[in-house]
Parts: C-alpha cells; sequence; structure tokens
C-alpha cells in the first residue's frame, strides 16, 4: 500500500512537471525580430535561445517604477530605443554594452562559443539591415 501511495505521488509529480513544460512552450513566442537597431535588426528564434536555459536568465522581475503589462511581456516594451522615464536603460545597453564586448546577449554568444558551439560573436552576424 506504501509503494502504491509514492507511485501515485510521483505520478501526480510527473503529470505537474509536464503540465508546466506544455504550458511553457505553448506560451513562449517563436521567432522575433528585435528592431530599432542603426546595424539591422536582430532575428532572434525564442525556442533556439531557451533550450535548457532558465527564462531568468535573460528575463528580469519588472521593477516597481515600472510594472510588467503582462506576464510575457516584450523587452522592447520597456527597452525603447532611446531611454524614456521612467525607465534608465535604453534597448542597446539591455541587450549589450556600446562596443559589444559585455552583456546579456554577448557573455552568453562568447560562452557558448568557447565550448566549440556555433554562436555569434559579430556584430553583423546577429545584425541585418533585412531585418529591419
Amino acid at each position: 500500500m506504501k509503494n502504491a501511495h509514492r507511485c501515485l505521488v510521483i505520478l501526480i509529480g510527473l503529470m505537474l512537471i509536464f503540465a508546466v513544460v506544455a504550458y511553457a512552450a505553448e506560451t513562449a513566442p517563436g521567432t522575433v525580430i528585435l528592431k530599432g537597431a542603426p546595424m539591422g535588426g536582430v532575428k532572434f528564434d525564442h525556442k533556439t535561445h531557451t533550450a535548457g536555459t532558465k527564462c531568468e536568465t535573460c528575463h528580469h522581475a519588472s521593477k516597481p517604477e515600472k510594472a510588467l503589462a503582462s506576464p510575457h511581456q516584450k523587452c522592447q516594451d520597456c527597452h525603447t530605443t532611446t531611454a524614456t522615464a521612467p525607465m534608465k536603460t535604453k534597448a542597446q545597453a539591455a541587450f549589450h554594452n556600446p562596443a559589444a564586448t559585455a552583456g546579456v546577449c554577448i557573455d552568453c554568444h562568447k560562452a557558448e562559443a568557447a565550448k566549440g558551439k556555433k554562436a555569434p560573436t559579430k556584430c553583423t552576424e546577429c545584425h541585418q539591415k533585412a531585418n529591419s
């Protein structure tokens, strides 16, 4: 009887995990174009970037001065080309520094490239005029 309860608890736990994963897969965006950069927009495949990565790696909690309007809000809903109050960080700075030598995107790309994985590290490998 004890084993039956243990199996039932494990089964329910697995069902909950699968439900959460299925929900996340349904609500996550597919490919989006991040526009506004002078060098061209960035085609961003959300599925490729989220494989084995926690959402919090890229997405941060909303700030008191600018609450989220929806649970899956786009970065550029708050981080615009020019930072507009109450925001202090413009879109470019939300992704990487002005020289593209550090930041959320470029740090990860460099780390992946160092592991021998294909990850763009040059500006034009992400920024394309065709995506504008």
